[in-house]
């Protein structure tokens, strides 16, 4: 992604390539905390504290306020919003006849491997839905900054605001209603029925569970269609506007952090009073709902102080990022490999339907140590990840060098 033509100055160009690799990096990692629940659990307890068949309180409380507050929602709003970026810098302008057929190939090679990494492995695969929302991005990608941060930002934010005020609704219900709710989706969000499910699983069963599981998210995933390509019109403006790569007004950077801390405060204490309320109860009355809804404030104030921190000495403590970045196709694939063995393969920790919240994070934090420690290691001594190379060598065609030593 970070191999296209570069036109800036050499030093621009180097940050540029620098935030994104860094951002992307992180973005993987971030994503791997909210992913790491449906790995190890059926994926309606996600969501749904009545389908979960252990107790919401101690470590297990902590780690899903965590997750729920920091993570869910903002990561891969960021991995959208770069995934627009990759659009333009592997496409260039919708003039340009031969790149445009670059990125055309580009995009039906990813299909392909989300068709087999959604079906094969992992049902929450990102991949495909990505290769369709970017046939539709490729459009867009020659609008100027402005428009593309209007538009994309201006959806993405009404968006937000018509799922906020749903989920605030749910929560604001009168409890005679949410109580008849529940108990007409007691079968399927029991304990019991999670239960059943895991041993279905644990027996065997993975493959037509995941298999399952993947018609069913692919299905679902088509709304979010909007949305996506909405975050990467958005994040492509931020490219274009020079905001990725620091060059944007200082009060952009304020702006940013000061609304997304505001709302990433206000959704940490409406999240603690929902998770330490019992199940049957919403004290927030639909507010944690309501903030939870507007994650993308809250990415923006992240990137913002990211790309601010990255001309700082702290740029040296961000850089152990940009490797994991520079891989991050190979990476996300790598989680998924390691979790699944991790979660059902036979002779492993055998994860699936055990590892409750509190335990899954030392699970993370170790994956997330093997990724920041193999993905310099790789790209020491090769040009860039395995699929990366693998996906650019299927679409252009023709077999590349691989290895640093075959260059030149």
């Amino acid at each position: 992604m970070t191999d296209a033509t570069m036109t800036a100055a050499p030093s621009a160009t180097t940050e540029r390539i620098f935030n994104l690799d860094m951002l992307r990096g992180l973005a993987v990692l971030g994503i791997l905390a909210v992913n790491c629940l449906a790995f190890a659990w059926p994926g309606e307890i996600i969501s749904m504290r009545e389908a979960m068949p252990f107790a919401v309180d101690g470590a297990n409380e902590t780690a899903l306020w965590v997750e729920r507050v920091f993570f869910e929602g903002k990561w891969r709003t960021l991995f959208s919003m770069l995934f627009g970026v990759s659009i333009f810098l592997v496409g260039g302008e919708r003039s340009d006849a031969v790149r445009g057929p670059l990125l055309q190939r580009r995009l039906l090679w990813l299909l392909a491997f989300g068709l087999a990494h959604g079906v094969l492995l992992w049902s929450g695969d990102i991949l495909l839905h990505y290769a369709y929302c970017g046939f539709i991005m490729m459009m867009f990608r020659s609008w100027s900054a402005g428009r593309l941060i209007k538009v994309g930002g201006g959806i993405i934010l009404a968006l937000s605001l018509l799922g906020g005020l749903t989920l605030w609704g749910w929560g604001a219900m009168p409890a005679e209603m949410a109580t008849e709710i529940r108990a007409s989706m007691a079968d399927t969000l029991s304990p019991a029925g999670t239960l059943a499910k895991i041993e279905q699983v644990r027996g065997g069963g993975y493959f037509l569970y995941n298999l399952t599981a993947w018609i069913q998210y692919q299905t679902s995933s088509a709304i979010l269609i909007p949305v996506t390509v909405s975050l990467m019109m958005l994040g492509l403006g931020l490219y274009k506007s020079g905001f990725l790569s620091g060059r944007a007004p200082m009060w952009t950077y304020i702006l940013a952090i000061g609304l997304g801390a505001a709302n990433l405060i206000g959704l940490a204490i409406l999240m603690g009073q929902n998770l330490a309320a019992p199940v049957e109860a919403d004290t927030t009355r639909g507010l944690a709902g309501l903030f939870s809804a507007f994650a993308v404030v809250i990415t923006l104030g992240y990137v913002a102080a990211l790309v601010l921190l990255a001309r700082t000495p702290v740029k040296a403590v961000l850089a152990i990022f940009a490797p994991v970045g520079r891989m991050a196709f190979t990476n996300y694939l790598m989680t998924s490999v390691i979790f699944v063995a991790l979660a059902v393969v036979p002779g492993g920790p055998m994860l699936f339907g055990r590892a409750e919240p509190g335990t899954l994070w030392m699970w993370v934090v170790g994956v997330w140590a093997i990724l920041i420690v193999w993905s310099p290691l790789w790209l020491s001594q090769f040009r860039m990840g395995p699929f990366e190379w693998v996906w650019r060598c299927l679409t252009q065609g023709r077999r590349l060098p691989l290895q640093k030593s075959a260059e030149g």
